[in-house]
């Protein structure tokens, strides 16, 4: 509405892969991030994978005079990598750690050990309150065998209730971060149906960068190709994704990725390319209404679909603790079993012992290792049951509500 205040939001979100003694020219890197960033002057910037803390505090000195206001996440075993870096106050903060994230023996992956979660900021344009989620669902790695799915949609569903129950007294959510889905996976569409959020990409008057949106190219010097080969023009796996809430309006401008190495290098910002936003936010004379509603039957469908992927994970779950369970059960035995033995030997009902002292030792602490490894995994995937089992019933109670809406 003319006369009405409007923010000209800029918008930075990359993935920055940032591991420590892994990553390639990570240091470097660091550095040109903070020097375009200093030098380009956003508004907001969401940066996932910057695991080091040390790098997050190279940023935050580099970018004071540009980005007053900064924080960074800490979860799990080597952090979430999440930071944000504002222009505006930030008001709150909050961490929400996703109950599923992996499996701790999968070693070679190491989400677990990470923590992936979403990092809320609540900031403030005008005395209006701003929602800023910036977040990291688990990595795909092999898209035809895809055993984490489960897990990314049970991620998936929990994200969105967040954004729900945690931006209903905000005006403006905006939410960025590296989701592991292609923009037609089931997760991305329960995501933005179950919240209304909008795809900057698909909302751009004007974008400007790699073909479809990409931000995960082969033409990257990073990226890993094999991934790639079912992908030639590559996937887009960042988004930066939007809504407004109460009587404010949100439009896309611009959007832009970058497209190979940072300006003057030779080298790019990352494995991922980055996403630039250019959004304007207005109060408008009206309350919009409400984002559910418009299209519930196609939103019905979304759960239903997602629900039974869940479903299918929980049955692999439950084979698995059952799998675990069974072998504790079995290792057991045999220590009881030795343990039989050697009393008997102890109090003279055996002649002679069944095997040489160090070879029953030896079976002993197998048998040992195995109760304690099985009993582990047991214990790792009843908690896992009980997650999915209880996404499955939350997905069933919405599903429901949206088949019994007038």
């Amino acid at each position: 509405m003319e006369g009405e205040p409007t923010l000209r939001l800029r918008v930075f979100d990359l993935n920055c892969w940032a591991i420590r003694y892994l990553s390639k020219r990570r240091q470097e890197r660091i550095r040109l991030i903070g020097d375009t960033l200093r030098r380009e002057g956003f508004d907001l910037v969401l940066l996932q994978e910057v695991w080091s803390e040390q790098d997050y505090r190279e940023l935050k000195v580099k970018l004071a005079d540009r980005y007053p206001f900064s924080h960074y996440f800490r979860s799990g075993v080597i952090g979430s990598g999440l930071c944000v870096f504002s222009r505006f106050p930030i008001l709150d903060t909050l961490l929400y750690q996703y109950s599923l994230n992996g499996y701790p023996y999968m070693l070679q992956h190491g989400d677990w050990f990470c923590g992936k979660s979403v990092g809320l900021v609540v900031s403030v344009w005008e005395s209006e309150p701003l929602c800023f989620p910036s977040l990291q669902l688990h990595a795909e790695y092999c898209r035809d065998e895809d055993a984490y799915l489960p897990h990314r949609l049970v991620q998936a569903w929990e994200l969105a209730q967040f954004i729900r129950h945690t931006s209903k007294a905000a005006d403006v959510v905006l939410l960025g971060g590296d989701l592991n889905m292609h923009p037609e996976d089931v997760g991305v569409r329960l995501l933005r149906g179950w919240t209304g959020l909008r795809d900057a990409f698909a909302e751009a008057t004007r974008f400007e960068g790699c073909k479809n949106g990409c931000t995960l190219v082969p033409d990257n010097r990073f990226t890993n190709k094999s991934e790639l080969l079912p992908f030639p023009l590559g996937i887009r796996i960042d988004y930066i994704l939007y809504k407004a809430i109460s009587s404010f309006t949100v439009k896309c401008e611009e959007l832009k990725t970058t497209t190979g190495p940072a300006p003057g290098t030779d080298i790019p910002f990352s494995d991922h390319e980055a996403v630039m936003a250019t959004l304007h936010i207005q109060r408008q004379g009206q309350p919009a209404g409400a984002t559910l509603g418009t299209a519930d039957l196609a939103l019905a469908d979304v759960v239903t679909e997602a629900r039974t992927e869940v479903d299918v994970g929980l049955r692999a779950a439950q084979r698995q603790r059952y799998s675990s369970g069974r072998m504790a059960v079995l290792a057991l035995l045999l220590l009881l079993l030795q343990a039989t033995a050697a009393l008997g030997t102890l109090a003279g009902l055996g002649t002679e012992q069944p095997f040489p002292k160090l070879s029953f030792c030896l079976l002993a602490f197998l048998a040992l290792g195995v109760l304690v490894l099985a009993t582990g995994l047991h214990l790792f995937h009843t908690k896992e049951v009980k997650m999915l089992h209880g996404t499955e019933d939350q997905m069933s109670m919405a599903l429901r509500a949206l088949q019994e809406r007038p």
